[in-house]
């Protein structure tokens, strides 16, 4: 899949699936299933590094994960997120942070918001690299925002959020992520946009949609966001088979001969 693939399965309503990946490992697994894209978030600082936001992720921290899923990840399409402040800066630094995601391994990279982003999304996307937005709940931003809450609400915020998604296409963007939104806005943006939607509690009228891959296999019980819904109770399987090897080994039924090397 590349960039343009996202207008193709828009067109012919076909839809989208993204899933977050940080890892090696969960690259590997991911390379053989048919989910379409892995984003490489920012989010990687909270469910990787145990922080309480998005904030705290740093260029650094973004191309580590990015480069380790590039590994794992065989020819899936890889967009990386953006750093806070990592695209507020000069153009040149702006570039430079965009240009070490891609050489780490993304096909694409991802950032928050329209407000001040306009004429770097025009110069990345001229430059050959392809940008995805993100509106509605851009944690980059939640101080502004007020915290971990749904965004256009009020008919002035929805009216923005509108504009923004025009802009950020008529900019270049290939796609653009929906976050924390109601289902009637991103239906109406969806509608009124050519590039896809890709949605994240924000209905099931977007192009596509985007989970954390902890939070779908349920390894992070401790985060119950309404948007998540888990497919597979990951964390009790994995606890059930710590507990079943810690009663081989004490029991003495591990290892057995056929673990074991000959002289």
């Amino acid at each position: 899949m590349n960039s343009l693939d996202f207008y193709r399965k828009k067109q012919s309503g076909e839809k989208i699936s993204m899933i977050t990946c940080y890892d090696y490992t969960s690259a590997r697994i991911l390379a053989d299933t048919s989910v379409d894209c892995l984003l490489v978030g920012d989010s990687a600082a909270m469910t990787m590094h145990g922080h309480k936001d998005t904030l705290l992720a740093t260029l650094p921290m973004m191309c580590f994960h990015t480069k380790a899923v590039a590994r794992g990840a065989g020819d899936k399409f890889i967009i990386s997120d953006m750093p806070f402040l990592s695209y507020r800066k000069s153009l040149s630094k702006n570039v430079s942070a965009a240009q070490s995601l891609i050489q780490a391994g993304a096909q694409a990279v991802k950032l928050e918001s329209a407000q001040g982003n306009i004429k770097l999304i025009k110069h990345l996307v001229e430059s050959g690299i392809p940008v995805m937005g993100h509106l509605g709940l851009t944690l980059q931003l939640m101080h502004v925002q007020g915290g971990f809450k749904v965004q256009g609400k009020t008919q002035e915020s929805a009216t923005r959020i509108k504009e923004d998604a025009e802009r950020l296409q008529e900019a270049g963007c290939f796609g653009l992520l929906l976050e924390c939104i109601p289902r009637q806005l991103a239906k109406d943006i969806t509608q009124s946009l050519s590039i896809p939607t890709i949605g994240i509690g924000a209905g099931p009228d977007t192009d596509g949609q985007v989970l954390v891959f902890q939070d779908l296999l349920g390894l992070n019980k401790d985060l119950k966001p309404k948007f998540v819904k888990l497919f597979l109770n990951g964390e009790e399987q994995v606890k059930n088979g710590v507990e079943a090897y810690v009663d081989a080994v004490k029991s003495g039924g591990f290892p057995h001969d056929e673990h074991c090397y000959g002289n």
